[in-house]
């Protein structure tokens, strides 16, 4: 019997079982990615499921599969969390999420990535956000900003992970509070979406076997991690998302003025 036939049986979504292959090797890969590198696994993961996935499935699919990557990324290094600054992110993950939930009126096509690449490479190469964003009050507003962003465009992680960097010290610090915030954020999306009425059972399978390779993802990338001085590590994620951000400044021009 043919390869592509006998993965086809074995297909866990409405997908094909060759793509469905894909997609769990990917999650290994992207998991890793974040997992060594700060940020940016998400976004790789979903621009590669929006070249098979149906629009409607592709956010919470992604939403899910994340939730479950973040979720191991934050076991995994939960000792180094930065609880004050989680405690201040959740109050803006609830706002966000029911702004998302409510929302009716929508920025033009491409204008959200604009502004997303804006915002990051401005935290990256720009003065430094004011003592005063840093704060409490300011960690709240990203929290918002970022939870209804990552419900209309599906990866926030970037902004999320610019913002942290300029609170935490030390690679593990944080990756642990990115972590743990993300979790928050993709929790959200299983009440929004099933609220709207999206039916996560026809991907179930395909969504537990992406996160179970994740798992295995994280473990690789943290050990990475932990060969990498803070240096080089700051140097990477700085790279990183300097990459991204531009990809998604492109992104975004393309669709704002390509019609």
């Amino acid at each position: 019997m043919p390869l592509l036939s006998v993965l086809d049986t074995l297909s866990l979504s409405p997908l094909s079982g060759g793509l469905d292959l894909t997609l769990i090797l990917l999650s290994v890969l992207t998991s890793a990615f974040t997992a060594a590198f700060g940020a940016g696994g998400g976004v790789l993961m979903i621009m590669a499921l929006a070249q098979v996935m149906p629009a409607a499935a592709l956010i919470p699919v992604h939403g899910m599969v994340q939730l479950g990557s973040n979720v191991g990324r934050a076991g995994m290094t939960w000792r180094h969390l930065d609880r004050a600054t989680l405690l201040a992110f959740l109050p803006g993950v609830a706002l966000g999420a029911l702004a998302a939930a409510w929302l009716l009126i929508r920025l033009p096509a491409g204008m959200l990535e604009l502004c997303i690449a804006a915002f990051v490479l401005f935290t990256l190469w720009g003065p430094g956000l004011p003592g005063r964003a840093l704060g409490r009050l300011g960690t709240l507003i990203v929290g918002a900003a970022t939870t209804l962003l990552s419900s209309l465009v599906g990866a926030s992680g970037p902004v999320v992970a610019a913002f942290i960097k300029q609170r935490q010290e030390g690679r593990l610090a944080k990756v642990a509070t990115f972590s743990a915030c993300m979790v928050a954020q993709h929790l959200t999306k299983a009440f929004v979406f099933g609220a709207a009425g999206f039916v996560f059972h026809d991907w179930l399978g395909l969504i537990l076997a992406m996160v179970a390779a994740g798992f295995v993802g994280t473990w690789l990338g943290l050990n990475l991690l932990k060969r990498l001085s803070d240096r080089r590590f700051d140097d990477l994620f700085r790279l990183v998302l300097t990459l991204l951000s531009l990809r998604l400044a492109w992104l975004g021009a393309a669709r704002l003025w390509g019609g």
